[in-house]
């Protein structure tokens, strides 16, 4: 907070859009130049974020266009769409450092660039005859898009102040997962038409050139945001960085796995054709999408552990009623539930990363550290852990559409792997609660009596 009559410090830019001074915890300036400026950036991040989406996850729908001409099993297609996944999550964590070594505007115009390479390629090699490695090859080119979301919430990160990150970030995600429902209407509306996949791809082409445009026009650079190799090696030794992976798992790990394989599984274990499934893949993304703002701002109001805990009981009972619908052949009941358990899923995203920034401020508080100093410490940790959050949570895509393809190897349908599903998702509501919402028990000394050296610290509020 600036003292009273004391203008705040202006955000002074210098050559290639870079802002020397950044600020937003101090209220005078953040209501006077930074919301305007963060906002602006928030913007036309979420662009090439859902654009970076769209085309990570475009294989999801181009499977759907493959049919019996294409010579590719069941197994080849969730084959094929764990690898692109499995790409998208390692490639978060270069993707979260690149915005330190280039800048948030500057990585954004590279990134939303590179994504031309996997597109422009699956639009060379979409057609029959093609062989599996080559289609294996190029779906992996498209697992680049999947980093965009790491640098877009690393840089969206440090534009905002600690009560507004559960909004901001929740937004951003947000608005970079609903790419994934935005292509498959729009592969549904092109399956439609009769047209081919090269229609659908031929039609991103454009996209990518006008996202990456506007952020050259219209994004800034944080020169505050430096690249700290100390950041990335400290939040890798924390432990609040894996559990929150671990977490993240069960949150957007569902999400993007159930995005791949949901139009598979009604394909292929219910016997609807390809425009069918496209009439119904898209509600949950969509609807997962838009809930995850409301997400970061229920953590914001209420706490992202409590929003978080209640949200894997939810999912835990939707998954147990999925596992009846799968037994009984029940498409209706199996599709409803299914939506709701992609709801679900997008609500846990925006809580889980909320409780990032917050854990790490807490932890800044228990150091003493107060004002500025503690805003520092917590954006520099949590920026360079939500890589690795993000990262690792990525991965849990993987693991859905592996144990999809092994249960339908094993049984003939998905009922398998919802089993494991479950299991999972109590182990996430067991963590939650016994790491960020149990009382933490009073520390003694070897007498019995309680210390007064240092309190525990409870985490309970992030």
């Amino acid at each position: 907070m600036t003292a009273l009559g004391t203008a705040p410090p202006s955000p002074v830019k210098k050559a290639g859009r870079w802002i020397e001074e950044w600020d937003p915890e101090d209220e005078a300036f953040w209501n006077e130049k930074g919301e305007r400026i963060a906002r602006r950036n928030l913007l036309f991040s979420v662009l090439s974020e859902h654009i970076g989406f769209s085309i990570w996850t475009m294989w999801s729908v181009l499977v759907l266009f493959m049919g019996p001409e294409y010579g590719l099993t069941p197994a080849d297609k969730f084959l094929l769409t764990s690898m692109v996944t499995l790409v998208g999550a390692v490639v978060r964590v270069p993707y979260t450092f690149a915005v330190a070594i280039f800048g948030g505007r500057n990585w954004t115009i590279i990134s939303a660039g590179l994504l031309l390479i996997p597109t422009i390629a699956a639009f060379t090699v979409m057609e029959p005859g093609t062989s599996f490695g080559t289609f294996l090859l190029v779906g992996l080119l498209a697992g680049i898009g999947g980093g965009n979301f790491a640098s877009s919430m690393t840089n969206i990160n440090a534009f905002f102040p600690l009560r507004k990150k559960g909004w901001a970030l929740g937004l951003n995600a947000g608005g970079g997962n609903i790419g994934v429902p935005v292509l498959q209407l729009t592969g549904l509306a092109v399956i439609g038409a009769s047209g081919g996949p090269r229609v659908l791809l031929g039609i991103y082409i454009p996209l990518i050139v006008v996202a990456a445009t506007l952020a050259a026009l219209y994004m800034d650079n944080l020169a505050s945001v430096k690249n700290d190799t100390g950041a990335a090696v400290d939040s890798a030794k924390d432990a609040h960085t894996w559990i929150m992976s671990f977490l993240y798992v069960g949150t957007f790990g569902s999400f993007i796995g159930y995005s791949f394989a949901f139009g598979q599984v009604l394909t292929t274990q219910f016997g609807r054709t390809p425009l069918q499934a496209a009439y119904l893949t898209f509600i949950g993304p969509l609807l997962g999408s838009l809930i995850r703002p409301v997400g970061g701002w229920l953590a914001d109001r209420y706490g992202g552990a409590r929003i978080t805990l209640y949200n894997y009981v939810g999912m835990a009972a939707a998954t147990a009623v999925l596992i009846f619908a799968s037994m009984q052949k029940s498409l209706g009941l199996f599709v409803a539930v299914f939506v709701v358990l992609f709801v679900l899923s997008g609500l846990g995203n925006g809580s889980t990363y909320k409780m990032i920034p917050g854990i790490f401020q807490a932890k800044a508080v228990a150091r003493g550290l107060r004002g500025e100093e503690a805003a520092a410490y917590g954006r520099r940790l949590s920026g360079a852990s939500m890589g690795l959050i993000g990262a690792v949570g990525a991965l849990g895509g993987v693991g859905i559409n592996m144990a999809f393809r092994q249960s339908f190897l094993s049984y003939g349908s998905g009922t398998g792997a919802f089993v494991a599903f479950l299991a999972f998702y109590a182990a996430c509501f067991a963590v939650t609660w016994a790491v960020y919402l149990r009382r933490p028990a009073a520390r003694t000394t070897a007498s019995g009596t309680a210390s007064e050296a240092k309190p525990q610290l409870s985490y309970a509020e992030v």
